[in-house]
């Protein structure tokens, strides 16, 4: 009878476990498209464009106005440990961003809040 009962509790803990870890509703996913959005003066805080020097190595043009109203879709996510969700994102038109840089990378809860990206 103790042994029944030690395998009962051991199997409750071990299945209780597993469910908790599993992430039933993933809130982004690869393919969702959004559209960035014009935020004042230019301060982008989560979306990680690249710097200007970096930008003009490359051969490319550092403007704001080329990115805004941009259509982009999630190419890849990564949930971090504590949570943040960290997309890779990339131009629908299979442009590059700035002429120079084909992927970004944008902390997704803090875009949507901030307004840096509206969902399409």
């Amino acid at each position: 009878m103790k042994n029944l009962f030690f395998s009962v509790v051991i199997s409750l803990v071990l299945f209780s476990n597993y469910t908790v870890a599993q992430d039933t509703n993933p809130s982004f996913k690869k393919g969702d498209t959004f559209k960035i959005a014009q935020v004042d003066s230019n301060d982008y805080e989560a979306i990680q464009f690249p710097k200007a020097n970096f930008i003009i190595k490359k051969g490319g043009i550092f403007s704001y106005d080329r990115v805004v109203n941009e259509e982009v879709e999630i190419h890849s996510v990564d949930k971090k440990e504590d949570g943040t969700v960290i997309a890779t994102i990339k131009r629908t038109s299979r442009g590059k961003f700035f002429n120079s840089h084909k992927y970004l990378k944008v902390d997704m809860e803090k875009a949507l809040e901030r307004g840096e990206l509206v969902r399409i």
